[in-house]
């Protein structure tokens, strides 16, 4: 049994995290962004 079908779902694993990890970022960042703008107008 050959081992590159582990290592590649390895690596399609750790894909689909950082892609997630960075979705997850940047929707954070949008919606913080969007609260001081917020604030900023609010003064």
């Amino acid at each position: 049994m050959s081992h590159w079908a582990f290592v590649t779902a390895a690596y399609a694993v750790v894909l689909v995290a950082t892609a997630g990890l960075l979705s997850w970022a940047y929707l954070t960042m949008r919606k913080a962004e969007a609260a001081a703008a917020g604030l900023k107008r609010a003064e």
